[in-house]
């Protein structure tokens, strides 16, 4: 019994270690604080769309609701219209900080510029009234610049860093204006040559692109990495199964954002800007699973959906140490904040509970997925903070469908009684083994 004890343990560490050498690693790390930068425009944006959608339309009709949208339109265009080209130089700055560059400014501008040499020199578009597509030069469209193009964003930004980086490590490439001269103008010469032939050489891949392949990168990258990886990533059973890892390595006590940060979030996210732009332009959300979905029904009270087992504690549990956490962690659970929880109850590397930590979520996205799916409720348009208690979310993520937070309660209490056999399991063995460190 020990020794299947001891090699179960071996292969829980080994893997923890190999899952914390992956999240630590500098390309991830980056995009994950990349992500971080700019999701609060994305929130903005899912702002704009809910009271430009629901707000609004009830203040005003005609010209004058025409007149006050402007508003939720122009948020739109410098958020979601706008996330592929703020995603390159987010991480382009992310990563080169991350490896401890000087000159991480220079970095983003570079990122940013390679980026838009990949993007096409013209467009086929057709005019109002028009019956034929007319070629338009000279313009960026935001179907490249947005959504779209987050995964260009993603790989050129990346890309483009590390080019940028290796080559200004090349001595001679550096120019040198002597130890009298600004920091700022010696870093700046410093990175001239790289960042000339950094931008050039992503200027050359577009141009043999669209000379012999007449195509362009943003669109070589969205059908050929971004779309299968997103279809297979947001299948209902790959995103369940994702999910479930990351949150069976937080049981490990680390953080389910080394796969789902990395994984999960990136194409969650396509789908959640997909939702909120179709939204806004009065059209059916085309996706069920996104990123605010997950959290509204999938991270209730934080990873876990730990409000369910806070719930059974005040209703259900005796155990004295218990109840005092249980007071202690449910302000910050209310705001879907749960380390006190995991690592004060605890979930991690407590076996009994780690069973309902990761199936809890399961059950709850599953659920709320079956009633979107039948049209019981609104699919999720609005992007809200992760911080936005349970029922709030539901019902602010729907675009206010009150069903929405029925479901939410439903989910609620479906995970309190999942939750309460494991916790009864958990108490008796807390005091079995603080009657054995007593004896």
């Amino acid at each position: 019994m020990d020794a299947s004890k001891s090699k179960g343990q071996k292969f829980l560490d080994k893997f923890a270690a190999v899952s914390a050498r992956i999240g630590s690693e500098v390309h991830l790390r980056s995009l994950r604080d990349a992500f971080a930068v700019i999701m609060p425009l994305f929130i903005l944006a899912g702002v704009g769309v809910l009271i430009n959608n629901v707000v609004f339309p009830k203040l005003a009709s005609g010209t004058t609701l025409t007149n006050l949208q402007v508003w939720g339109n122009l948020i739109s265009n410098g958020t979601l219209n706008i996330a592929g080209l703020m995603l390159a130089p987010a991480i382009g700055f992310c990563l080169a900080r991350n490896k401890s560059y000087s000159n991480s400014i220079a970095a983003a501008i570079i990122s940013l510029a390679s980026l838009i040499m990949t993007m096409p020199i013209s467009l086929s578009v057709i005019p109002n009234g028009a019956k034929k597509a007319v070629d338009v030069s000279g313009m960026l469209s935001f179907s490249n610049l947005g959504t779209t193009g987050m995964f260009s964003g993603i790989i050129v930004g990346l890309l483009a860093t590390e080019v940028f980086i290796k080559l200004s490590n090349v001595k001679h490439l550096q120019i040198n204006l002597g130890d009298n001269i600004p920091p700022a103008v010696s870093a700046s010469f410093n990175s001239l040559i790289p960042a000339i032939l950094t931008a050039s050489l992503f200027a050359l891949i577009a141009a043999l692109l669209a000379v012999f392949g007449n195509t362009d990168l943003v669109t070589l990258i969205t059908n050929v990495i971004q779309e299968p990886l997103r279809k297979v990533n947001t299948s209902l059973f790959g995103m369940l199964f994702i999910y479930s890892i990351g949150n069976f390595l937080f049981t490990l006590g680390i953080h389910q954002t080394v796969i789902n940060g990395t994984l999960l979030d990136p194409v969650l996210l396509i789908n959640m800007n997909k939702n909120t732009a179709a939204f806004a332009a009065g059209h059916q959300a085309p996706y069920i699973l996104t990123n605010t979905f997950r959290d509204t029904f999938g991270m209730m009270g934080g990873t876990g959906s730990t409000i369910c087992l806070l719930i059974a504690i005040f209703l259900f549990s005796k155990q004295k140490s218990g109840r005092e956490l249980g007071k202690l962690a449910i302000a910050p659970g209310l705001f879907n904040i749960n380390e006190p929880v995991i690592f004060g109850y605890p979930i991690v590397f407590n076996i009994p509970m780690m069973i309902p930590f990761v199936l809890t979520p399961v059950i709850g996205i599953l659920i709320a997925y079956f009633c979107t799916a039948i049209g019981f409720m609104n699919r999720v348009v609005v992007m809200v903070p992760w911080t936005t208690p349970p029922l709030l979310s539901a019902y602010l993520a729907t675009a206010g469908d009150w069903r929405a937070v029925l479901v939410q309660i439903v989910t609620i209490i479906i995970g309190v009684f999942f939750y309460l056999p494991f916790m009864k399991i958990s108490e008796r063995v807390q005091a079995k083994q603080a009657e054995q460190a007593l004896d």
